[in-house]
């Protein structure tokens, strides 16, 4: 993935509203079912959705920043730190300072042990929208230094907790989850709000639509009404233990923008030659 901070067009200081703002600018503009058959488009709108994505999580953001990880998320070579915060050369530290960490590390294991049952400490780990519904790992860097890998089980939900076993005293995770601007959650279902056309309502068309676990072809029904939803079996949260959830996409009629001169015209004489229909319809309800 290219660098989101420039697929966005945000500098590297830019607040968690003004990411958001940019990219909801730029979805509005480059939404797929506003400009049918342009594919290249529609990897500019994947790549803003993944540039979004990443930069909503504070924890890959800030290794991003520091230039730890790439903008695809892997690993870059850039050596290891250590407790007193100097940072070492990928062929290894000094042997004494490895001691150190690891004699620091027992003493406390010790301490723990001899003062009785290890205390339990509570921190808030605040996840993105996606990286919740969709579970995956998190690098976690714990108040007293420690850093540790945290399984994110697909489908955890805000006000729940990790519970993470050590030596030093079980610390407890509490969780919170970022909205996100496109989808919002019902327990194991997704839900989401797409614009479509005038000429796609009444016709019937294919459009792609976003689910948490990427981009998919559907089928608008002729004849449909803003409001109308259908559901995507199987699309919503599909981790944890029960059926999976399902995805619902709640159909949203939009206008030209700017209005087409020729769609008014033809409205208008359609108006003007079913205008007594129309009206005994209204009245009869």
């Amino acid at each position: 993935m290219k660098d989101p901070y420039s697929v966005l067009g945000v500098p590297r200081g830019a607040s968690e509203d003004e990411i958001k703002r940019a990219y909801r600018r730029l979805a509005k503009k480059l939404h797929p079912d506003l400009n049918p058959g342009k594919r290249a488009i529609e990897q500019q709108f994947k790549d803003i959705t993944a540039a979004y994505d990443f930069l909503s999580d504070p924890q890959r953001r800030a290794r991003y920043d520091r230039g730890e990880i790439g903008a695809d998320g892997a690993e870059r070579m850039q050596g290891f730190r250590y407790a007193d915060g100097t940072r070492r050369g990928a062929q290894g530290a000094p042997h004494s300072a490895f001691d150190d960490i690891i004699a620091e590390f027992l003493g406390r294991a010790r301490r723990a042990g001899a003062a009785g049952p290890a205390p339990e400490a509570s921190e808030t780990l605040r996840l993105s929208f996606l990286e919740a519904a969709r579970g995956g790992k998190r690098r976690v860097t714990l108040a007293d230094g420690r850093s540790l890998d945290v399984a994110i089980p697909a489908g955890i939900d805000a006000g729940q907790r990790l519970r993470l076993r050590s030596p030093l005293g079980d610390t407890f995770l509490e969780i919170e989850i970022e909205s996100h601007p496109l989808f919002t959650r019902k327990e194991r279902d997704i839900h989401i709000e797409v614009p479509v056309t005038l000429v796609e309502a009444v016709l019937g068309a294919t459009i792609t639509v976003p689910t948490i676990h990427g981009a998919v072809s559907v089928r608008v029904p002729r004849g449909s009404n803003s409001g109308g939803t259908l559901r995507l079996k199987g699309r919503g949260i599909t981790g944890g233990t029960g059926s999976a959830g399902d995805q619902y996409v709640k159909l949203r009629v939009v206008l030209p923008d700017p209005p087409d001169p020729e769609l008014i015209r033809f409205l208008e004489r359609w108006a003007a030659e079913h205008a007594y229909e129309v009206r005994g319809k209204l009245d009869a309800g």
